[in-house]
């Protein structure tokens, strides 16, 4: 085991470039099973989610071989199980993205219960649906059996809910179904389209890339490609927080600015102000942050939603933003009643946050936050006590480390290149 020990109050300053999309990524890997060409993928992310992905990859039976520090070969040509392990699916959520590619190639998937971050309720309703509307018959026990001995056929799929994950699952089944399939209220994240140009690299035909219908018109066969991993949007987020909460001037490089409109506006609401010098977005240094009020004196308001709203797994990060930025703010998680629980690290660091029920908080600031120990529940809300300690008095500790692994590529090397005084500690082992 491993924890982080920060020295705050630094600024951040400096050049970064993103690693690829963490999200894209996993279902990119996913869509390998398609074909028993080869498939390249480059700009992947070396962090713990990736590894778990390829790991099961490999157990089912895919090649799998690094070519460089980011890219990677995979060839399904030898899958030989369609039965992903249980150890290793409650490990990530994206596990279950592989059903829609055993499903489309091999007629049959069983998969285990996926795991992933502890954030609310997340439904497996949504892909079990569209696997439905395509013709599979679905067995929920233990495990989930997925069976379609004739093939998928082309259909119309509305989805209850534009999940991402079911539409990276319903498009990665659709583009090997010869014929035409619909996806209606589909999710249109830019992993989600990420996955689906690669789909079109590989001979399937997909119009409506980047809306919320989506037309598919499958091949009998998809071949090997090669695709690069867009750039992690969450990530450039993240940074652009910590450089605001620090009061450092950072440029982040090979951005894809059209990614960024929601989150550059609503961080303005916070008022952390940025800048774009062609792909690159430039977050100007010693900024004092003032959370804007809308017309009529009424509180500055952030709430999350599918895209193109703000993102999610932004919400805690944007927590840990408006708790430096002068005013009251209120921050509303719809989307998962869990993502807000993991504020109570932050007000024994300092911060005046009022949790109005599970998915409302009244975040009042600026506060001078001060070092504290804390444990790391998942991904976002790592990052965001990231944050907090960077930008506190003194020294803080970060447990449960692996969480934070799973989701940013070799994050306090990346940090410590733009002044941060941040560890890597191996934690003593507890003794009975």
């Amino acid at each position: 085991m491993e924890k982080f020990v920060i020295d705050g109050g630094v600024p951040l300053s400096g050049t970064m470039t993103p690693a690829g999309n963490k999200n894209g990524a996993l279902a990119i890997l996913a869509a390998a099973l398609l074909t028993e060409d080869e498939v390249v993928v480059s700009n992947v992310p070396r962090i713990r989610d990736v590894e778990t992905m390829l790991s099961i990859l490999t157990a089912i039976g895919v090649g799998v071989a690094w070519r460089g520090p980011n890219e990677v070969a995979l060839c399904a040509a030898a899958v030989h199980e369609v039965e992903v392990p249980e150890e290793q699916a409650e490990r990530i959520r994206a596990s279950f993205l592989l059903a829609g590619p055993l499903l489309a190639r091999f007629h049959q998937a069983i998969m285990s219960p996926p795991g992933g971050d502890v954030i609310g309720r997340r439904r497996l309703d949504p892909h079990l649906d569209a696997f439905r509307a395509m013709g599979a018959v679905v067995q929920c026990g233990r495990d989930i059996v997925l069976g379609a001995p004739r093939g998928l056929r082309p259909t119309d799929v509305f989805m209850d809910e534009p999940s991402v994950m079911a539409t990276e699952n319903a498009l990665m089944a659709a583009a090997l179904i010869p014929g035409t399939t619909v996806l209606g209220n589909a999710a249109c994240e830019p992993h989600v389209q990420d996955l689906a140009r690669m789909l079109v690299k590989m001979g399937a035909d997909i119009q409506g890339i980047g809306s919320n219908l989506i037309t598919v018109n499958g091949a009998e066969r998809l071949h090997g490609c090669a695709h690069r991993v867009a750039p992690d949007h969450i990530e450039i987020g993240s940074f652009m927080a910590l450089a605001g909460v620090t009061g450092g001037e950072l440029r982040i490089t090979d951005t894809v600015p059209g990614d960024l409109r929601m989150i550059r506006l609503v961080f303005e609401r916070l008022g952390l102000c940025t800048e774009l010098d062609g792909d690159d977005v430039i977050v100007p240094g010693g900024q004092k942050l003032v959370a804007q009020t809308d017309v009529g004196g009424y509180k500055c308001k952030i709430q999350d939603g599918p895209w193109p709203a703000f993102p999610a797994d932004l919400t805690s990060i944007a927590v840990a933003l408006a708790t430096q930025a002068e005013g009251s703010i209120l921050v509303h998680e719809w989307m998962f009643e869990n993502r807000l629980i993991f504020t109570d690290k932050l007000i024994l660091m300092g911060a005046d946050i009022v949790m109005c029920d599970p998915h409302r908080a009244i975040v009042t600031g600026p506060r001078r936050l001060r070092g504290e120990r804390v444990e790391s529940p998942d991904i976002r809300a790592g990052m965001a006590m990231l944050l907090a300690a960077l930008c506190a008095d003194g020294r803080s500790e970060i447990g449960n480390i692996r969480q934070i692994d799973r989701g940013y590529e070799r994050i306090d090397e990346r940090l410590r290149e733009l002044g941060a005084r941040i560890e890597r500690v191996a934690t003593e082992p507890v003794h009975a």
